[in-house]
């Protein structure tokens, strides 16, 4: 139970790493001469957003890394999976 009390308290440090790892896989997104593609920036804005909106919630940790995931393993329709379907206030 110690080891648990311990993860949660760095749990907002590591929350805070998930916006740089999105952009990071959103520059995955780039045209051929190098420059990033249109939906690699709306797919940065709608996950930066999604993810903010995230963790300005106060729904229990499960809650959020559930719809964490729904953000991360689905790119683009995630971030307006979460924004049409998650009943944030």
């Amino acid at each position: 139970m110690n080891s648990l009390r311990h993860f949660t308290s760095r749990l907002p440090i590591t929350a805070l790493l998930l916006p740089l790892l999105l952009f990071a896989t959103s520059c995955s997104r780039f045209n051929n001469n190098g420059s990033l593609s249109i939906a690699g920036v709306v797919y940065l804005i709608l996950a930066i957003a999604a993810v903010i909106s995230l963790l300005k919630q106060d729904w229990d940790i499960t809650k959020k890394l559930i719809w964490g995931a729904v953000i991360w393993f689905f790119p683009i329709a995630g971030s307006i999976i979460y924004f049409l379907f998650s009943g944030r206030k």
